[in-house]
């Protein structure tokens, strides 16, 4: 077993508010083997940009992160996909969302770093339907989450980075931002889909 909890931890928090905060969520070996990862991968992180495919922009007002996606070149990357999977199909079951496939990549902020306040389902594209959030490491300082109310510009709720601590929330109801890093700050940023797409063509990843 690589994770340390359940269906019953999170569904009643999303059937409730929208979002859940599983803290110890994986095991602290597979988070570790996840951190190997990055640093494995280090030399290979872009700059993020917002947008999808050929609207894809880098606007350094709005994120300064790095990114890299998920390619299943590590057992790591391939676990973590298998228990994201999983809670994919506890979703459908329990909610019936049909969500379609999961996509993630890893996302380090060093000092300065940062994600101004943006929803995560695009507009015109509105497949992004749950967004996920593992934190690899702690920081000291810098690089919180905050969630908002939805519509609002009130605060729903601020997440300090955590090591093995899983966050999910509604892409479309939650804007949300990330707060300058101090120190660095690793993650794992992902979303379940659905198929938007019309006339039987799949919607291409990210």
């Amino acid at each position: 077993m690589n994770t340390l909890f359940g269906p019953d931890v999170y569904l009643d928090d999303i059937e409730r508010q929208g979002y859940t905060v599983i803290h110890n969520a994986l095991i602290a070996d597979l988070v570790n083997d996840l951190v190997a990862d990055c640093h494995r991968i280090n030399p290979h992180f872009s700059l993020a940009g917002i947008g999808r495919l050929n609207d894809l922009q880098i606007d350094k007002t709005v994120r300064t992160d790095k990114t890299y996606w998920f390619d299943g070149s590590s057992q790591a990357q391939l676990t973590y996909q298998a228990i994201m999977q999983s809670i994919k199909t506890t979703l459908n079951r329990s909610f019936f969302m049909g969500l379609f496939d999961y996509e993630c990549h890893y996302a380090k902020y060093t000092q300065g770093d940062f994600y101004k306040k943006h929803l995560d389902a695009f507009k015109g594209r509105s497949n992004r339907v749950f967004t996920t959030v593992l934190y690899l490491n702690t920081p000291k300082q810098g690089g919180e989450l905050v969630i908002y109310k939805p519509k609002s510009k009130e605060i729903e709720i601020t997440i300090k980075p955590t090591a093995g601590t899983l966050v999910m929330f509604e892409s479309e109801r939650f804007a949300h931002e990330v707060l300058p890093a101090v120190d660095d700050r690793y993650s794992i940023a992902g979303w379940f889909r659905k198929n938007a797409s019309i006339s039987g063509i799949i919607d291409p990843p990210r």
